[in-house]
């Protein structure tokens, strides 16, 4: 229904959110974090059904249902995740996509349309990419 009068929007920052956490899943510390095709946490893998969702700040283990734990989850940065030497990122590609290899590397390209989206290449180093 339309606003008739001032309205006291809640907010948030969205930098550091708790996402529930898939059923039989353990996420470490300092992993990729995605979400999957039902909108659980879990870690980065080679899938096209999975949303980038960040980092991951703590070491979680859910044993249980999906939701029945959850994770924090740092957004809104740039993180350095490994570069799969398979399929490596080079200087050429600056600002272009990289895609989710598994929890701790991006790759190159899509693999053949078998990776989903980690986020933009911003920076190339020796022992990592800087993907935002």
């Amino acid at each position: 229904m339309p606003l008739t009068a001032d309205r006291n929007t809640p907010s948030m920052d969205g930098e550091l959110i708790a996402v529930p956490v898939a059923t039989a899943t353990t996420i470490f510390a300092g992993a990729i974090v995605v979400a999957n095709a039902n909108g659980y946490a879990a870690p980065g893998s080679t899938a096209t059904t999975l949303q980038y969702l960040g980092r991951a700040e703590e070491t979680v283990v859910n044993a249980g249902a999906n939701g029945a734990k959850t994770i924090l989850v740092r957004r809104k940065q740039a993180f350095k995740w490994g570069n799969y030497a398979s399929d490596a990122i080079v200087q050429a590609d600056l600002g272009k996509t990289a895609y989710i290899f598994d929890d701790a590397q991006v790759a190159k390209t899509s693999g053949g349309s078998t990776r989903s989206i980690a986020g933009k290449i911003i920076q190339l180093d020796s022992d990592g990419v800087w993907i935002e």
